[in-house]
């Protein structure tokens, strides 16, 4: 927020230089990002009366001026600009002057033959337009030549670009920042006056049908007999000084409302009103749009309303935006007589989702999504009606209301506060040359600054109060710990000691931390490149959508992280940066009785493997076989120390049918592995082999976590006694079948089983294929015999003939 510093003067004695107080409103939370000074911008630049002004002699565009600067005699100046002439006051800049808004230091010189001795001005040389179409004409005849100019154009002031943190709803306006600055200096504040005002209760005006949820409370006031006219200096100086563009008295004294009590205003023409209400009698309402509606917004756009958009009604009839935007049929302009103000609370949440629905932000759905302070509601809308009487004629004649506010005592709210707990949590303070203790008065002085009132529960030395936040501090001020933030930033963050603890001692990363770490290194370590993707999804892709999404069109949370993963491929591949060999490890979400939320890893890879060097292969492109995919994950979850049983599997449509497997891990179905299929792989337009997997991150963090303790094992330091098994088997029964039988008869002599050959063809009977697997069998303490050996791999060859059927070969 744009924070006028002679504005800020009249509510609070300040008598901080502006870079000084721009420091302490910086400490204490208030960041101020820049300081502009508005002097310098016409720094030298004095009131001067145009005595003579006539045609240049060499030039049809200019005119030779005889201006009084106030000096014993007037100045020669020529000027350029078609409304000049004699008898007005104007703004000059003398020789020697520098104007930074054009960045242009004035000297005399000659033009076309004459000499002018300084520049008159426009505003846009001034920096307070744009664009001028003439030289600015002063309206006050009163004036002195030479004077400056500064007071007269609202440049006598310095500008503060305050931003305030979310909580802190009340600092978006200038009687907020002037209590902090209260506080923080400790100047009385000056409250701008707002004098009572008896308004009778009429059928022409009557407000009725408000969503109290969306609308605690609306007041509708008409005001009768206005005079539309531009805006006093003052008031112009005001608003321009905080950014916002002058428009008439009416609309500029809702403006000025809004960034002096930080309650937005809103003023209907009251004639447009009837006309689109259809009738003299208005019944003004709040409710939730309906399907179908639509509502032409002051930016001239035609908005298609959702059922999150709040609006105010006359007689049912959409004519605003509720606390974000007016509507452009009841817009106050210069025809306007009578107006119908409206002053309102609106729900914080049902703002924002309003806002957000349609895109749009404006300054006073930005204080609506804060939350404004509802007990100074009515002090703000008597401010308005006020000003409005004294700027522009206006007379209240009649006003409605709907107020579903709680009771006044409740506005407030009482927290308990211990010293004890003040010290515990702040330390100790500086004092002097020592440290010391935070006192209690020094504690009870920051919170009366702050409109605090204390009464005391407990006597010293444990003493305890309990504190009446006002009700402009109540949305941030909850618990103890917010009034402890609040002593220690008023006291001043630089005062408190630094101390080191007193123990250090050595950090350390939860279990379940590390073993995501330990999955991370693995992958990594096969050439796998982490990415994180977006939660969100399109709404068709998922099963639970979110309430207020950012994106419409990605508006759902992902049940599964590999489709995030084929889009990122998919990008990579066609973006010509090659596969994109990665991995994700993320949460996913499932609604089936309940909401639930889980997290998995899930990856893709494929390509070239031999990106790097296909100078080996002739230029020509070798893609991943499915043993060497497989070779890649099983790498994996042996880093990882965990045996992963492969079964067939079809149940992904995305993979393919004889390439994918179920991965089981203890019994549990860990996760799936295949080959993309190959429709998939041709809409998409990926090279030949691509490969993905999905894995359950519980379960598989869960087997680690019981694995934990590391055990040693002494390796072997015997020989192994290889033998070779092979035979031809039913192509039905999978190689894993076979490994797991041969293992578990093979125990505890059988250390490792590889399969090396796999053949099916020519010479092998129809419906089988020839198996090939070499047994090692080793011990710890002693070489192995021919003698100890032969009986267990005749056991495994007689379980396999018996269990599958098999032909033996060797």
């Amino acid at each position: 927020m744009l924070i006028s510093l002679n504005w800020l003067r009249e509510l609070v004695e300040v008598t901080l230089p502006p870079e000084q107080l721009a420091t302490v409103l910086t400490i204490a939370g208030f960041e101020v990002e820049n300081i502009e000074d508005r002097r310098s911008q016409a720094d030298g630049v004095v009131v001067g009366r145009v005595l003579e002004c006539e045609r240049h002699p060499n030039a049809d565009k200019l005119s030779v001026c005889q201006v009084d600067l106030g000096g014993e005699n007037p100045s020669t100046i020529v000027c350029g600009a078609s409304n000049v002439k004699g008898g007005i006051f104007v703004a000059v800049a003398p020789p020697k002057t520098y104007l930074p808004a054009i960045d242009l230091k004035i000297k005399s010189a000659k033009l076309r033959g004459v000499k002018s001795e300084g520049m008159i001005c426009s505003l846009a040389e001034l920096g307070l337009e744009k664009n001028s179409a003439g030289i600015y004409i002063f309206d006050n005849a009163e004036l002195t030549p030479g004077q400056d100019v500064r007071p007269l154009l609202g440049l006598d002031d310095v500008i503060l670009d305050l931003t305030s943190t979310a909580n802190r709803a009340d600092a978006l306006s200038m009687v907020g920042v002037a209590r902090e600055v209260s506080a923080l200096t400790g100047a009385p504040v000056r409250m701008p006056e707002a004098p009572q005002t008896n308004i009778p209760v009429k059928k022409e005006l009557e407000v009725q049908g408000v969503d109290e949820g969306a609308c605690p409370t609306y007041i509708g006031t008409m005001v009768e007999g206005l005079q539309i006219a531009p805006s006093p200096d003052w008031l112009k100086f005001r608003l321009q000084g905080a950014g916002v563009r002058p428009i008439n008295n009416v609309v500029d004294v809702t403006n000025y409302i809004l960034l002096e009590w930080g309650q937005p205003l809103h003023a209907f023409d009251r004639e447009k009103l009837q006309k689109l209400a259809g009738g003299k009698s208005l019944s003004i309402g709040v409710r939730f749009a309906q399907p179908g509606e639509s509502l032409q917004t002051l930016d001239g756009q035609t908005r298609k309303l959702t059922e999150q958009n709040v609006l105010i009604v006359a007689n049912d009839k959409p004519v605003a935006l509720a606390g974000v935007m007016g509507g452009e049929a009841t817009e106050v302009d210069g025809e306007t007589q009578n107006i119908v103000l409206e002053a309102a609370l609106f729900d914080p949440v049902a703002i924002r989702r309003s806002s957000r629905a349609q895109g749009l932000r404006t300054e006073a759905s930005a204080r609506y999504e804060r939350g404004v302070n509802q007990a100074e509601l009515d002090w703000a809308c008597r401010r308005a009606i006020a000003l409005l009487s004294e700027l522009a004629n206006g007379t209240p004649t009649a006003q409605g209301m709907a107020d579903a506010r709680p009771p006044q005592k409740d506005w407030t709210r009482s927290i308990p506060l211990r010293l004890t707990r003040i010290r515990q949590i702040l330390g100790q303070v500086q004092r002097g040359e020592g440290v010391g203790e935070l006192e209690a008065a020094e504690v009870e002085k920051i919170l009366v600054a702050l409109g605090c009132q204390l009464n005391s529960t407990k006597p010293s030395p444990n003493l305890e109060w309990t504190v009446e936040v006002p009700p402009y501090r109540a949305r941030d001020l909850e618990r103890e710990i917010d009034l402890i933030e609040e002593v220690a930033r008023l006291y001043g963050y630089d005062r408190f000691c630094d101390t080191l603890p007193s123990k250090s001692e050595p950090g350390s990363l939860p279990l379940n931390r590390q073993l995501i770490n330990r999955i991370r290194a693995a992958f990594r370590g096969v050439g796998l490149t982490e990415v994180v993707l977006y939660s969100l999804v399109k709404p068709e892709m998922a099963q639970i959508e979110i309430a207020n999404p950012l994106l419409s069109e990605y508006s759902a949370l992902r049940p599964e992280l590999l489709p995030g993963l084929i889009d990122a491929f998919a990008y990579n591949w066609t973006q010509g940066n090659g596969a994109l060999n990665a991995f994700e490890i993320g949460r996913i979400f499932h609604k089936k009785d309940k909401f639930t939320e889980m997290d998995a890893i899930a990856g893709i890879f494929g390509g070239d493997r031999a990106s790097q060097g296909r100078w080996v292969t002739g230029g020509k492109r070798e893609t991943l076989a499915w043993y060497e995919a497989k070779g890649l994950l099983e790498a994996v979850f042996e880093s990882l120390g965990v045996t992963v049983e492969y079964r067939p599997d079809e149940g992904d449509a995305r993979l393919h049918p004889g390439r994918t497997a179920a991965l089981w891990l203890e019994g549990k179905r860990l996760g799936t592995f295949g080959q993309l299929h190959p429709q998939l792989r041709r809409d998409r337009d990926f090279p030949n082999a691509v490969y993905a997997f999905n894995l359950s991150a519980d379960l598989l963090l869960d087997v680690l976590a019981q694995q934990a303790k590391i055990i040693f094992s002494p390796y072997s330091t015997y020989p192994a006694l290889e033998r070779d098994l092979a035979f031809f088997a039913p192509v039905e029964v999978t190689v894993g079948e076979f490994t797991r039988a041969i293992q578990k008869v093979g125990q505890p002599l059988l250390a490792t089983i590889e399969l090396f050959d796999r053949y099916q063809g020519q010479n092998v009977p129809e419906g089988q294929r020839s198996l090939a697997f070499s047994l090692s069998y080793r011990t710890r303490d002693r070489t192995l015999t021919d003698e100890e050996v032969e009986p267990v791999h005749q056991k495994i060859r007689s379980a396999l003939i018996e269990q599958f059927q098999v032909t033996l070969r060797s």
